[in-house]
């Protein structure tokens, strides 16, 4: 018979999964500028005049 395969424990398991979020984290933030909050549209924009863009309703 062959031996069994030791598993990990649920608090190795979860420290791995809290490491791995760490570094896509970490990951994201460096590869990333921060962004710019003058060039950025706002949130809500009822009756400004602008018109949405990015959207599947902006017709364009």
């Amino acid at each position: 018979m062959s031996a069994p395969i030791a598993r990990p424990s649920r608090p190795v398991t979860g420290l791995l999964a809290l490491a791995l979020v760490v570094a896509m984290l970490a990951l994201d933030l460096a590869r990333t500028p921060l962004p710019d909050p003058f060039s950025m549209p706002p949130p809500l924009a009822l009756g400004s005049g602008q018109a949405p863009g990015g959207a599947h309703c902006s017709g364009g």
